[in-house]
């Protein structure tokens, strides 16, 4: 249960969402949609954020803090912006063994607008933000947990994902995500891309600096076979730094103030609806 959440009253995506703590298992949603092949190629191809990561961080939050914390235009303007960047963001298969130099012989098609791909992608950040928030916090109450479940749904069905195809409870969802994962895998190109974005070669020094503690949060988060995925070191020593991490975290963390703790979101959506002006 989140700090000031009311004893007996249900929690929804808006007592979850706006707790920036959650930003913490972004590297881990991001590891996990890079092993998707079909994702993993596209962004290869088409985005930059392993390049800019914090802009890139920022456009994703912004999206997220608009459609599950902000008003029906800060929504309507998230999904704007993102099926306009989107739009440009598709490739073809290619066949055989010959390379046509744009993409790799054999890589899979990618579309931004393809449902099933935009499911794994809100799936990974429920799934990552879920598992933060109960580490911090402890798990929620089945009743609880199916509420923030169902909402959370929102940041596919905003997009294209029709609302049927959302998995209809958490243990749909859990099935549907032991297969997904079951069917991950990486190669070099998707590779690459998760070095570039955990080991940035530019960008501000505090981000390089924090780097070393991000990466050891990220692949924390992370199971066994997902740290295979990326070839992630791990160890007695670096799980021991993690659960001290985690420790101090879910010591001082929950003690904030609200308006700390949701400063990123409230900043966010003030951004947002600036440039809307």
């Amino acid at each position: 249960m989140t700090a000031e959440a009311t004893p007996g009253a249900a929690l929804g995506i808006r007592d979850l969402a706006p707790e920036s703590v959650l930003v913490l298992a972004g590297g881990r949603a991001i590891l996990l949609q890079l092993a998707n092949p079909a994702v993993g190629h596209g962004v290869a191809r088409h985005s930059d954020f392993a390049a800019r990561p914090l802009q890139r961080l920022s456009g994703t939050l912004a999206y997220v803090y608009a459609v599950t914390c902000g008003t029906p235009d800060d929504r309507a303007a998230a999904v704007r912006r993102v099926s306009l960047a989107h739009r440009p963001v598709h490739s073809a298969r290619t066949s055989g063994r010959q390379d046509t130099g744009d993409q790799p012989a054999g890589a899979p098609t990618y579309n931004a607008f393809d449902p099933e791909l935009q499911l794994w992608v809100a799936a990974t950040l429920y799934e990552s933000a879920t598992r933060m928030h109960d580490l911090i916090y402890g798990p929620l109450t089945d009743a609880d947990a199916e509420a923030v479940y169902r909402d959370y749904g929102v940041l596919g069905t905003a997009l294209q994902v029709p609302p049927g195809l959302w998995p209809a409870d958490r243990a749909a969802f859990a099935a549907y995500w032991d297969s997904a994962v079951a069917a991950l895998s990486t190669d070099d190109t998707t590779r690459s891309v998760a070095r570039q974005l955990l080991h940035p070669a530019s960008g501000p020094l505090w981000l390089r600096l924090a780097m070393p503690l991000a990466r050891l949060v990220t692949t924390g988060l992370l199971q066994p076979r997902e740290r295979a995925l990326f070839d992630l070191p791990w160890s007695s020593r670096r799980r021991r730094a993690y659960a001290a991490v985690i420790g101090i975290v879910r010591l001082v963390y929950p003690r904030l103030p609200a308006r700390v703790r949701q400063a990123p979101m409230r900043r966010s959506l003030r951004a947002g609806r600036a440039g809307l002006g």
